[in-house]
């Protein structure tokens, strides 16, 4: 395993590489990443820019209370999100993530293994699978510090993953059959949106390509035919349920 060193950040503007300074500087810190949705950054000003914070140890981010914006402490987000901070400097929106290195390297681990878990996340449809910090590794590019070599996408984690995300999207299927029986829209709508959240992320499991959230995840996945079903839905079971058999002849079959 080789260790990836920074790259040059030297056409970062002034205030954002102070800033990785600065986060390189906390105690326990080991390196300072660049969000691999970034890459096109310097391109686009207007473009927030997220930074992590991978540190080994005991973390305290009390050295950007200084920094406008809100600070939370580790572990405050979840054990897959951990904790973070969003900050506005001179004018730039950041978004800070923190990474225990030890939490990084069991979960990427276990996805080279092909087992993950699925954790419920505010803003996540189908939640946040733990592999999406292998995932981070993967997209994200070393800018102060060092660490591990990138993350090439697992085997089994292609083919375990396909499989279990399936098996998800089935289940959600089947309770929007239920709700679309009781005339339920609201539930038929948050559960045939979950079942393709779902089936997108089992796609691109085979498809080998990481993913670290479900923006955009629907065109990725080519799925989205789907909102067309979302978009006409009635109140009337009947009705209802043609539209969760449409849903499950795109997503299934």
């Amino acid at each position: 395993m080789y260790l990836e060193e920074p790259m040059d950040k030297s056409e970062f503007p002034e205030a954002i590489a102070s800033l990785v300074d600065t986060l390189a500087s906390l105690p326990h810190v080991v390196a300072v990443t660049l969000a691999g949705s970034q890459a096109l950054v310097r391109e686009h000003a207007d473009v927030d820019w997220d930074l992590g914070v991978y540190y080994c140890g005991e973390f305290d981010p009390k050295g950007l209370a200084h920094f406008e914006g809100a600070v939370a402490a580790p572990g405050d987000w979840g054990r897959i999100m951990n904790g973070g901070a969003r900050l506005i400097v001179d004018g730039l929106m950041v978004d800070v993530f923190y990474r225990d290195i030890d939490e990084v390297r069991h979960w990427v681990r276990e996805a080279e293994a092909g087992r993950f878990e699925v954790d419920r996340l505010p803003g996540f449809l189908a939640g946040i699978p733990t592999y999406a910090l292998a995932a981070e590794r993967a997209l994200g590019t070393v800018v102060a510090g060092s660490l591990e070599g990138a993350v090439d996408y697992p085997d089994r984690l292609a083919e375990e993953g396909a499989a279990r995300w399936r098996d998800h999207a089935r289940f959600s299927l089947e309770r929007a059959g239920l709700q679309a029986a009781r005339g339920d829209v609201a539930g038929v709508l948050g559960h045939l949106a979950r079942a393709g959240a779902e089936v997108a992320h089992a796609r691109l499991c085979e498809a080998r390509q990481w993913t670290v959230n479900e923006k955009e995840i629907l065109e990725r996945a080519e799925l989205t035919h789907l909102n067309q079903i979302l978009t006409v839905l009635h109140t009337d079971p009947v009705t209802l349920t043609q539209r969760v058999m449409q849903a499950r002849t795109l997503l299934l079959d």
